[in-house]
């Protein structure tokens, strides 16, 4: 097979993260990019089967997890503020998987988040780590685009 033909899988260190189309950078990590459903039982009284049929149920969506190391950028914050402070800040969120030329190739698109868990670093005296923040979205639906 020549060099020309080859099909790469893309890098997963590659990405930028959107919130409301707006770029937000410095985040390290992004988790939690997964849907899955719940599987219904359903049975007939007339059904000659003797087995259950399988329905499908209600989408559920894992929360996802991002971190990145502490800037002087408080945004994330504000935004947990709000929702601390009862005001509903729900924001659209989309990561975006690059390829090696830094061109878009995937995006994922997730709606209506909120934050719903902000931690701060872990601290260490004798360390020399890095500072990190993770912050939990909470979200209404997740949707991909190639």
């Amino acid at each position: 097979m020549a060099n020309d033909d080859r099909i790469d899988p893309y890098r997963g260190y590659n990405f930028v993260l959107e919130i409301d189309k707006v770029p937000r950078g410095a985040f390290s990590e992004v988790g939690g990019l997964s849907a899955e459903g719940d599987a219904v039982d359903y049975r007939e009284g007339s059904d000659l089967q003797s087995n259950v049929r399988k329905l499908t149920g209600l989408r559920k969506y894992t929360n996802i997890t991002l971190k990145r190391g502490y800037t002087a950028d408080r945004a994330l914050w504000q935004w947990y503020m709000n929702i601390v402070n009862g005001i509903q800040d729900r924001r659209n969120v989309t990561v975006v998987l690059m390829n090696e030329a830094h061109q878009p190739v995937l995006r994922w698109h997730a709606e209506a988040a909120w934050i719903n868990k902000i931690e701060g670093p872990a601290l260490k005296a004798a360390g020399n780590d890095v500072a990190m923040e993770s912050v939990e979205l909470v979200h209404e639906g997740l949707t991909i685009e190639m």
